[in-house]
């Protein structure tokens, strides 16, 4: 409310008075009459400095921390205050999840563990569980529209549950503790976890239900199947069991890689072209850049077979090491280095930047290992033994015969 300015009340005496209704009043005395402070109704409210304000602190926020674009409101229970998230993402959370597919900032990428929840969720709604790396967070509630369920959220230090489970970040313990720790018991009637397939090798069914009391049920391997799955009374079909490793989930990968090569990739091509540079006169300009465009070109045909034909040819690629499929798909394009830039190669030149290409299409084409269902932890380790010392014996190779190659014309 706001209070009216007070009229002067020396006027003229054959003025008639006015109150604040607009009906005139008789005059008395010929003077006007002082009127009463008049209150009207307040529209918006204005600041001193003539801004809108903004609208007062919300009743969960709270120093030192802020609320998240993707928290809606609270949603109040037995166990406190449960943040109530988005099931749709906002331009924000595309714009992480394309930095994160670029490899920038990736260990980073993570949301608080706890408990949250989509739409309305009450005592008998179902519990899923997930990681705390914010893709995989993503991926699960953006298939929740119209779903009530709670959110259980465990610390698997910003890793996704497949890869936290076989580094034991998604495993029994951590499962156990976050259930104590959100008072779940207290929460929800039922006593059923549902936790995503791929999180089996970190956590033990019996475990759990020996630590906490809530029975581990397995639910699909993809969050897209999970409308399905809750509505057939959270049975799963076979294809629900299935991983699949598809074109497109392949070379999903690939910018990743790419984006990782950027850092090393300047120090590695000025070392291509200084020891091109060298020769017998000690160093030349013009060989370093007649010859570093050439080792560059081989070096982008390694990248580009390792990180590109390598996921992308994987099933039909023969032989089952990874290393020995980038040797594969890295030798069609080194064979056709020297012709493809119709760069002048000679002497020992051509067999240096075959060696290099296999190399670096070897190299990173390992270094998809991890990154598909067709190995384990233990597999990854064993390849990395084998094929490791190949690379760096090509490597050091094509290294002396690229140096040799001038002195030896």
């Amino acid at each position: 409310m706001t209070m009216g300015t007070l009229t002067d009340m020396r006027q003229r005496p054959n003025i008639r008075a006015e109150a604040a209704d607009g009906h005139p009043r008789p005059n008395e005395g010929g003077l006007k009459p002082l009127p009463l402070p008049v209150f009207q109704p307040e529209t918006e409210e204005i600041a001193c400095c003539g801004s809108r304000q903004e609208p007062p602190a919300g009743p969960h926020e709270r120093p030192g921390y802020r609320l998240l674009p993707f928290v809606k409101d609270f949603s109040d229970t037995a166990v406190g205050p449960v943040p109530r998230v988005a099931t749709n993402l906002a331009w924000r959370d595309w714009l992480g999840t394309a930095r994160v597919r670029l490899g920038l900032r990736r260990n980073g990428y993570k949301v608080a563990p706890g408990l949250y929840c989509v739409n309305r969720p009450d005592r008998n709604s179902p519990v899923l569980v997930t990681a705390n790396y914010k893709l995989s967070f993503d991926a699960l509630r953006r298939e929740l529209a119209g779903i009530d369920a709670w959110l259980l959220v465990v610390d698997t230090r910003g890793i996704n549950v497949w890869c936290a489970a076989g580094k034991k970040n998604f495993c029994t313990a951590e499962v156990v503790y976050r259930v104590k720790k959100c008072g779940l018991g207290r929460l929800v009637e039922h006593r059923t976890l549902i936790l995503p397939q791929l999180a089996a090798p970190g956590v033990a069914a019996h475990e759990v239900k020996k630590g906490c009391g809530f029975t581990v049920q397995w639910g699909p391997i993809r969050a897209a199947d999970l409308p399905n799955y809750l509505r057939r009374g959270q049975k799963a079909t076979e294809a629900m069991r299935l991983v699949t490793f598809t074109l497109a989930e392949r070379l999903i990968l690939t910018p990743v890689e790419l984006a990782m090569l950027a850092k090393p990739a300047l120090p590695v091509l000025a070392a291509i072209f200084l020891l091109s540079g060298l020769s017998p006169g000690f160093f030349s300009i013009a060989m370093a850049w007649q010859r570093g465009l050439a080792a560059a070109a081989a070096t982008l045909a390694g990248i580009v077979a390792g990180a590109v034909l390598t996921p992308a040819l994987l099933p039909w690629l023969p032989g089952r090491p990874f290393y020995l499929k980038g040797l594969i798909a890295a030798l069609p394009l080194a064979l056709l280095v020297p012709w493809l830039w119709d760069l002048p190669i000679i002497g020992l030149e051509s067999p240096a930047l075959l060696l290099l290409c296999l190399a670096i299409g070897s190299y990173l084409a390992m270094n998809f290992t991890g990154a598909t269902p067709f190995t384990s932890p233990s597999g990854v380790e064993k390849e990395m033994r084998r094929g490791i010392p190949v690379q760096l014996g090509l490597l050091l190779l094509a290294t002396i015969l690229w140096i040799a190659a001038p002195f030896m014309g």
